[in-house]
């Protein structure tokens, strides 16, 4: 109890302001399961579930914190879609290591696909930005909203295994680093601007790793050799 009290309460003095220790902590683990995306490690996803608890808390800031603190509901609300969207990606991950085969294999997400994930990008943010413009979140609401679909989207692409998810997260950081800062969030913007470049090294991994792939050949009678 003590220990979640402290949690809570305990900041970082940065000059003049403060951070919040559960910012901090949040962006680190998220940070780590970037990193363990990057090297497609099933432990990424339950890392970044724990990062994603604890920055809930930190968005929601008049709930959990100052009455003053600004709401950003659209990164509030991303983190529980994070969490559900993760469990998903966890499970899929896991499946196909206990299969004997490599927790995710890098593919190209189709033509269909990609039109998908643009027009979800486009649609859902002009659908859900006067829906938190209603609920209260920070201006410019659709910024917020933008990050929100985007992560989601970027989350989901992560768990099958496409490629472009790496370029959604640079679409996010472009307009989320503003919002954060703006809204006074510098942990977290500071470590989206970091986010920024280690996204475009992930991608560039993943693609590697999509072109070295050894192609299989199906053939009409199994290899004697081959056992």
């Amino acid at each position: 109890m003590d220990f979640l009290r402290w949690l809570f309460d305990a900041q970082i003095p940065v000059g003049s302001s403060s951070l919040l220790v559960r910012e901090v902590l949040g962006n680190i683990f998220g940070l780590l399961s970037a990193l363990g995306g990057m090297r497609r490690k099933i432990w990424a996803w339950p890392v970044g579930i724990a990062g994603n608890a604890l920055l809930l808390t930190v968005f929601l800031g008049s709930i959990f914190g100052d009455a003053s603190t600004a709401n950003l509901l659209g990164q509030a609300g991303r983190q529980v879609m994070f969490i559900a969207v993760a469990v998903y990606g966890w499970r899929r991950w896991q499946a196909s290591k206990s299969s004997g085969a490599d927790a995710v294999t890098p593919q190209w997400a189709s033509g269909r696909a990609r039109i998908g994930l643009v027009a979800g990008m486009i649609l859902g943010t002009a659908a859900l930005t006067p829906v938190f413009g209603m609920l209260g979140s920070y201006e410019p609401v659709w910024a917020d909203a933008w990050t929100f679909v985007g992560s989601l989207l970027a989350t989901y692409g992560m768990a099958k295994g496409w490629v472009e998810f790496w370029l959604i997260w640079v679409a996010v950081d472009i307009v989320g680093v503003p919002l954060l800062f703006s809204a006074g969030y510098y942990a977290t913007a500071f470590m989206y601007l970091f986010y920024g470049a280690f996204t475009l090294i992930g991608f560039f991994v993943w693609w590697r790793a999509k072109a070295n792939e050894k192609p299989q050949v199906q053939v009409a009678m199994p290899d004697p050799t081959v056992r």
